[in-house]
């Protein structure tokens, strides 16, 4: 990263932080100097994240949370160790199928993690936002398909989608009180979930983007640095596509 940010005294809360695209981004964080509370409700993902993030110890905080059960994101948010200046809603889950094969529970699932986990933690962790400042930042991760559509995720993409209409309508509210709110929305990204499909899918999914390439999860949380950062301070209610040109 050519781009240094400093985000020394900053309060950084990531949800999904301890793999994939929210690990990358907690990280990036931590590398600017912030203090980052790291959200997952993976234990094992918890445990990996802490070893690989050793040296950040004296940064990192972290705490197993189920973001689509209130309860235990309001335990998360009265435990939280630091007041906060940027959130990070990028916790998520897929359950693809077909229209025709898909369940109740699979589209339940996929909203009530999405989108609901979404408002809970938004919500819970509102009266954690630093009230000296008028830089607090709220990030959510969206996905490029909530701008196309896309065959087999009817729960995943309608979830997405809501978090842009979430996102817009929450940078209305909020800028009074010194918020901006906007969304990223992510391409073809290789995470460890992507890598395990069969390596001629990859190559379909690359053929499709016009830079030729899968995008990294650090091509995401550079994205979230500079939203974060005060040169965006007039950025407010966008979706930040990161797609590498699919929806150009």
């Amino acid at each position: 990263m050519n781009i240094k940010y400093s985000f020394e005294n900053y309060g950084v809360v990531v949800t999904g932080g301890a793999q994939g695209i929210g690990f990358e981004t907690a990280r990036s964080f931590l590398q600017a100097g912030a203090k980052v509370s790291i959200w997952d409700y993976s234990t094992d993902a918890i445990k990996t994240a802490q070893k690989e993030l050793s040296q950040f110890k004296a940064q990192a905080h972290f705490a197993q949370v189920h973001v689509t059960k209130s309860e235990s994101v309001q335990q998360a948010s009265a435990n939280l160790p630091f007041g906060v200046d940027v959130l990070i809603n990028n916790a998520g889950i897929t359950r693809d199928k077909s229209f025709a094969k898909m369940t109740e529970e699979d589209f339940k699932q996929v909203i009530d993690t999405n989108l609901t986990g979404l408002f809970h933690v938004t919500k819970n962790l509102m009266e954690k936002f630093k009230t000296d400042t008028f830089q607090k930042r709220i990030i959510n991760i969206s996905s490029v398909v909530a701008l196309y559509g896309n065959f087999g995720q009817t729960n995943y993409v309608a979830s997405k989608s809501g978090v842009i209409g979430f996102t817009k309508t929450l940078a209305r509210e909020l800028s009074k009180k010194g918020f901006t709110v906007n969304a990223v929305a992510p391409g073809f990204i290789q995470t460890a979930m992507v890598a395990k499909m069969p390596p001629e899918v990859l190559q379909a999914m690359a053929a499709k983007v016009p830079v030729g390439r899968l995008g990294e999860t650090n091509d995401i949380s550079n994205a979230c640095l500079f939203l974060a950062s005060q040169e965006a301070s007039y950025i407010n209610g966008i979706v930040f596509s990161v797609d590498g040109g699919l929806v150009c």
